[in-house]
């Protein structure tokens, strides 16, 4: 399964929401982010990054559908306001190459982009909202009163003013804007997610206790029974795809003023998801065509946000204090244990298979599967798949691996490992590679606990930096898989050096990297940077 988001940005919290979402669903999740930046902090925490062209380049369109041809994207979550109207109005073309898109009917998507056009609909529904007008030489409703751009957002161009000759005075900066009177009271946020029908499956209103640049930083949950019967009755006429943020203030008298609505995932949108809306469990059973489920909402529980660095480009450092390696097609080659496990099942059946199995192998079947089909021994496939798991495998070291293990620790350089797997086979490789007695550290994720453990989760990192009591600057991870190697150490400010093995079972992306041992070494001990 494979999602991009586009404007990622800085939405960390809803990529980590939806890997953890696979994770608690056992789904297998690639996420990729798209950005017009390649220092967006999120796509640090993607699978795949892609860069692109603004959004109101008329190429745009055109770049995210040869994007989702390429790395067969079967959902695209738009996530930020100037990406909803131009892909909803695109959104077939997406489904002629089997992406599907998160997103709105253009009329819907208009009425939240267009602050007029929302006002207009809140109040056919039968909801108070400020009197709006788009020009201040009508504005009637008393001060203070509040200008914004018509189809802004995050709180950009809008201001808070007392009187006419500063409505005068803003409105003259602002090309496309309405005026409100201002409102006071409490400030509500309602995350909605609702089904590809627009039915809703969460509702959960939040408080907002503390905004900046129109981004909430401290909520509080309040499952209130006006706010939730509210929010159905405009769900019912809106009728919106997937997620909508709903904008309201409830004043002095206890009277709700609808404000905006987003139909997008909000800000603030994985706040609800920690409290239980579980938002993003529901977009991937839908998108495998399970029926989404209903959750408790922890009412009242309170969730303040703080700021955190990701490294981006560590520059160049000399300082290498720590070098920590991934295993399989790193320090050997994966094609080397695969013709070795399928020799030893070939000889549990008698011999002269190993070849037939690998080609299987090579042409992306199950061998096994097909051999025991083949030979109608389907009912010894437990066992054949035992022999393969718990063999001795026959293995080498790359050229100039044990070479640069021992120049590393000559300098005082620790060296470790950190490998995914199934425990009995990675030990198995371990030992007939001989690496327990060369490496200072080794942590096996699936040892920590299970699948979930395995890279791109950053705990066995996290484990390995605290026992060495090394800054993470100073240490550098070296693996093959340049999607799933680097998020974490890069996450935690380690740097990544990715050796490109063009005989590696994985290889897909298509970046710079280093392309021999002794390029790695020389990026290591050379003096060199990433």
């Amino acid at each position: 399964m494979n999602i991009l988001f586009t404007g990622v940005g800085r939405r960390i919290e809803l990529i980590q929401a939806f890997r953890s979402a696979a994770e608690t669903l056992r789904k297998d999740l690639k996420i990729y982010g798209a950005d017009m930046t390649e220092t967006a902090p999120a796509l640090a925490y993607c699978d795949g990054t892609r860069i692109v062209t603004g959004m109101k380049e008329p190429r745009y369109v055109d770049e995210l559908l040869t994007i989702c041809k390429e790395d067969e994207i079967d959902l695209l979550i738009p996530t930020i306001d100037t990406d909803l109207l131009i892909l909803s109005e695109n959104k077939e073309r997406f489904e002629e190459i089997g992406t599907r898109v998160m997103i709105s009917e253009p009329d819907q998507v208009r009425i939240g982009r267009d602050k007029t056009l929302s006002a207009r609909f809140l109040k056919k529904c039968g909801f108070f909202t400020p009197v709006t007008v788009d020009d201040w030489k009508e504005y009637k409703s008393g001060f203070p009163a509040f200008i914004k751009p018509r189809d802004g957002s995050s709180s950009i161009g809008a201001f808070k003013v007392q009187n006419a000759e500063e409505l005068k005075i803003y409105a003259a900066h602002l090309e496309n804007y309405i005026v409100q009177p201002f409102v006071s009271g409490i400030e509500y946020t309602i995350d909605v997610f609702c089904d590809w029908n627009g039915n809703p499956l969460s509702i959960v209103p939040r408080e907002r206790l503390k905004v900046r640049d129109g981004e909430v930083l401290k909520t509080r949950i309040r499952m209130d029974k006006a706010i939730l019967e509210e929010a159905e009755k405009i769900c019912s006429a809106y009728r919106p795809c997937g997620a909508v943020s709903i904008q309201l203030i409830r004043d002095a008298e206890g009277t709700d003023w609808f404000i905006e609505i987003n139909p997008r995932f909000g800000g603030g949108a994985p706040l609800s998801m920690r409290a239980g809306a579980r938002s993003a469990e529901s977009v991937l059973r839908l998108l495998d065509g399970e029926p989404a489920e209903r959750y408790t909402v922890a009412d009242g529980a309170i969730y303040s946000r703080f700021d955190q660095a990701v490294c981006i480009d560590p520059g160049k450092r000399t300082s290498v204090k720590g070098v920590i390696f991934d295993l399989d097609d790193t320090l050997y080659s994966e094609k080397e244990y695969v013709w070795s496990g399928y020799n030893e099942v070939s000889d549990f059946f008698g011999g002269g298979y190993t070849s037939e199995l690998y080609h299987f192998f090579l042409n992306g079947k199950p061998a096994i599967d097909e051999l025991m089909r083949e030979t109608g021994h389907e009912e010894e496939k437990d066992e054949a798949v035992e022999v393969y798991r718990h063999h001795k495998p026959d293995l080498h070291l790359y050229d100039g691996v044990a070479e640069l293990i021992s120049e590393l620790k000559s300098k005082n350089i620790r060296v470790g490992i950190i490998t995914d797997g199934r425990p009995e086979g990675q030990r198995n490789k371990l030992e007939a590679l001989g690496l327990y007695d060369m490496m200072d550290d080794i942590i096996i994720t699936d040892e920590l606990g299970g699948k979930q453990f395995r890279k791109p989760c950053d705990i066995a990192f996290r484990i390995m930096l605290t026992r060495w009591r090394l800054n993470p600057a100073d240490v550098v991870y070296v693996g093959d898989n340049a999607a799933k190697d680097s998020q974490a150490p890069r996450q935690l400010g380690m740097r990544f050096l990715w050796f490109d093995n063009e005989e590696g079972l994985y290889r897909s992306e298509k970046q710079e990297g280093y392309n021999s041992i002794s390029a790695i070494r020389d990026a290591l001990i050379g003096g060199g940077d990433e």
